[in-house]
């Protein structure tokens, strides 16, 4: 088949305490929903990342100060942030997919791949972990496709959050585009229009109770026309889907099918530029009904 999906167990195995909106139980409604519509499609066990992938986007001391750390129980690494002590195998894992789906897609035409994953990663800076994120998967993804010699990657981040790590990382990368929509004002306050980077960073800030009609202008009007004009070797996406009317933690109003045709749009810039390859990587979503039409509508359209 054209699409390859990714996971882990040990994903289910990062616990964050009671009453954590970032919870196993967001990627057993995100599995459940796909194995449901795709029955005979195989998830792939993603390999765990090498320390030497996690260089190109964090630092050399936060990465070894995160792997050396063994926790008996709950250890908050700031006020949203908890690691456990499965949560480092789930977040190498994590990082591991996105690695394992770009030499995958990269490999063939036509090709895409979708990595159910936790914790996220879009909001993990250079030497920082926060916003329930250890590593930056989708940079690390990025970066290895740059390394593998694609000279023109574009990032597209859909999560109600801004993609801050993500953005920090790249900011200064002429090889990669970043392009977001996001809620604000809102955590974490990044993600301003006027932060274009070096002309690389298309920001579409959405104020609270946007909904489908100002979430497609604000897509068609600037950040798709920009991916396209940049005319990347490989789409990747920071696939969050707390946009959601539902989702707790905003106040977007989206639904699924306005995930399906964001995917979709992307899909059309992919097949011109970039035969088809998608890696897309998920993040938030925090009301399990939501999430699991959303992520589902996201990977029909991947399937398409």
């Amino acid at each position: 088949m054209s699409l390859r999906l990714y996971t882990h167990p040990a994903c289910l195995g990062h616990d964050t305490g009671p009453g954590h909106a970032e919870r196993p139980d967001r990627l057993r409604a995100v599995i459940s929903a796909i194995d449901t519509a795709f029955p005979e499609q195989e998830w792939m066990p993603a390999s765990s990342a090498a320390r030497d992938a996690l260089l190109r986007v964090h630092d050399a001391a936060y990465v070894d100060d995160l792997l050396a750390r063994t926790p008996e129980g709950i250890e908050w690494l700031d006020e949203d942030t908890a690691i456990s002590p499965h949560s480092l195998e789930a977040a190498l894992r994590g990082a591991g997919a996105g690695i394992d789906a770009v030499d995958w897609v990269m490999g063939g035409a036509g090709r895409r791949a979708f990595c159910a994953v936790r914790p996220p990663g879009h909001h993990a800076e250079r030497a920082k972990a926060m916003g329930f994120c250890l590593f930056n998967n989708v940079a690390i993804a990025a970066a290895h496709a740059l390394a593998k010699g694609v000279d023109h990657v574009a990032i597209v981040d859909f999560d109600v959050h801004h993609g801050n790590g993500t953005q920090a990382i790249f900011a200064d990368e002429p090889r990669v585009r970043f392009a977001s929509s996001h809620e604000m004002p809102l955590y974490p306050g990044t993600g301003g229009s006027s932060e274009t980077g070096i002309g690389n960073l298309f920001n579409a800030p959405l104020p609270g109770g946007s909904g489908t009609s100002e979430f497609r202008e604000a897509w068609s009007m600037r950040p798709l026309p920009a991916i396209d004009a940049f005319a990347p070797g490989l789409l990747l996406v920071s696939a969050g889907f707390d946009a959601h009317r539902n989702d707790p933690l905003a106040s977007l109003q989206l639904d699924a099918a306005d995930y399906g045709w964001l995917t979709a749009a992307l899909r059309r810039i992919a097949d011109r530029h970039a035969q088809g390859r998608i890696v897309s990587m998920l993040e938030g979503g925090y009301d399990l009904d939501g999430l699991a039409a959303s992520s589902l509508a996201h990977v029909r359209e991947l399937d398409a």
